[in-house]
């Protein structure tokens, strides 16, 4: 299971990780439902590799959500270095987050 940030711990975290993919969910989410099982699957695929797949629950961390512009959920975005490098909203197939995941990490 994908690591859960909050307000407390986010900043520190893109800090202490060259590469992080944060999924910004919330527990009532339909399509955020759906994707979780496929981030968690990423999570374990990668975790030998220079990357953090994590998630953030927009209910619990409202600031976090605004500070990014989330306004709509699931909202994934791409951090290299603490910086927002690509955000994709709604739910897409494994197969397209890999391919994101990897131009990330080259």
């Amino acid at each position: 299971m994908s690591e859960i940030l909050n307000d407390t711990n986010f900043d520190n975290f893109l800090k202490e990780n060259e590469n992080v993919v944060v999924d910004f969910f919330a527990e009532w989410c339909g399509p955020c439902k759906m994707l979780g099982p496929i981030m968690d699957e990423l999570s374990e695929e990668y975790k030998d590799q220079n990357i953090k797949i994590v998630k953030v629950d927009v209910d619990q961390a409202k600031s976090l959500a605004q500070r990014f512009n989330v306004m709509s959920i699931p909202t994934v975005i791409f951090f290299k270095k603490g910086e927002a490098q690509d955000t994709i909203m709604g739910l897409l197939p494994k197969n397209s987050l890999k391919e994101k995941i990897d131009a990330l990490i080259k």
